[in-house]
């Protein structure tokens, strides 16, 4: 056999080495999940020091210190050392008892009310590895931890932020639970409440994904190309719009995370969007890279509102992710985007940190690893930095909702 036969015979055999492959790994991954988490277990979630509880609830560490020395509201743990720490739920309690003896027409329970509208955030990005998956889950777990009530959607077949929720996409997420359920063109169609999960954050559910999603993209053309739609509801670019719809009164805030590429997922996601958050790594390729992405996205956007889809928005902001500020040329791409973009660009970066990228190893995030796995300054710095970009979007939330 000659080596162009042999070449050949490789190539030929390749789907199979694939498939046998995949099968092998994912044979792995179930049987590590099921060392660490046994079936039908869900994520725990750490407990919070006084201190951060203190600033997730927007009080005082002194003021909170003072209602557990006095018994009132929910009581924290106490160490042998004195000190103090709530679990999320009880985070949850305080804010209720924060709101109901409240003075001054302080709001300590952030939920919507009268004709503040559903906020639908999506987080979108032509290229991978620009922390758009990240962003997503900190956004949306920090939005509930300070009492907003929010609803994940894994718009990604890739699901990693079903995986970070502990829901590995390969056996934990089944036929016809994903988004596609609520908006495939079918009589298999499901309700949304249906497929809504609970996570371990209090006041956060999750639409998980995984490949069946993909699915939709392969739909969609074919149903166009038929002139089907009719049959079976509205265009797909309202279909997402429509499923959001039916759960609205149970949410502020719905943060969506795109799949990496302009399909007809990210197309429904944006029409259905209120809000839109580009994440962008400052590198010349990554910025080279969104401009493409913008350049498509408007055209298509603009044969969308054609059409009737909705264009319209509340904000739109790009997000600059793993910001290191002692690199010169990312400096230099930071600054000439804001020169392009102006207060587009939200003002605080995402900083590249060590303790995201770890704590993403193990499919957590910052806000589920201890301070105690890190040395102070290196977590203390990401935290810092994560929940200033995270607060600056709560406030653009809130002043769409008509706050100040």
């Amino acid at each position: 056999m000659n080596m162009a036969t042999t070449i050949d015979k490789a190539i030929s055999d390749v789907d199979q080495l694939i498939i046998a492959q995949a099968q092998e790994l994912s044979d792995k991954l179930k049987q590590h999940r099921l060392e660490m988490f046994p079936p039908r277990a869900m994520k725990d979630l750490r407990e919070f020091q006084l201190a951060e509880a203190a600033r997730f609830l927007g009080v005082t560490s002194g003021y909170l210190r003072n209602l557990s020395l006095e018994g009132k509201g929910p009581l924290p743990q106490v160490t042998s050392s004195g000190r103090r720490s709530y679990t999320a739920e009880q985070m949850d309690e305080m804010r209720q008892f924060l709101d109901q003896n409240a003075r001054g027409g302080t709001r300590y329970v952030p939920h919507r009310k009268g004709s503040e509208h559903l906020q639908v955030v999506a987080v979108v990005n032509f290229k991978g590895g620009s922390g758009k998956t990240t962003s997503a889950a900190h956004l949306a777990q920090h939005l509930a931890l300070t009492g907003h009530r929010v609803l994940a959607v894994d718009l990604d077949p890739q699901a990693s932020l079903s995986a970070i929720h502990g829901f590995q996409p390969e056996f934990d997420v089944n036929e016809n639970e994903t988004l596609y359920a609520a908006i495939r063109y079918d009589d298999e169609r499901r309700p949304l409440k249906e497929i809504i999960r609970k996570t371990n954050f209090p006041n956060l559910d999750l639409v998980p994904g995984n490949l069946e999603l993909m699915e939709f993209e392969h739909d969609t053309p074919r149903v166009l190309a038929q002139g089907k739609t009719s049959d079976y509801g509205r265009i797909f670019f309202a279909r997402l719009d429509e499923a959001l719809s039916s759960v609205a009164d149970d949410y502020d805030v719905v943060v969506i995370d795109c799949p990496p590429q302009l399909g007809f997922l990210t197309m429904s996601a944006i029409c259905g969007a209120t809000a839109v958050l580009i994440t962008v790594h400052p590198q010349m390729l990554d910025v080279m890279s969104m401009c493409q992405f913008l350049q498509m996205l408007g055209e298509v956007l603009n044969t969308l509102k054609g059409a009737g889809g909705n264009m319209n928005l509340d904000w739109l902001r790009y997000l600059v992710t793993r910001y290191d500020p002692q690199d010169g040329p990312q400096t230099q791409m930071v600054a000439f985007m804001r020169s392009m973009f102006r207060n587009h660009v939200l003002t605080n970066p995402m900083l590249r940190s060590v303790a995201i990228s770890d704590a993403a190893m193990t499919n957590q995030t910052l806000y589920e690893v201890e301070r105690s796995a890190f040395t102070r300054a290196t977590y203390d710095r990401a935290m810092e930095a994560m929940d200033a970009v995270n607060g600056e979007i709560a406030d653009l939330i809130h002043k769409a909702w008509g706050r100040r």
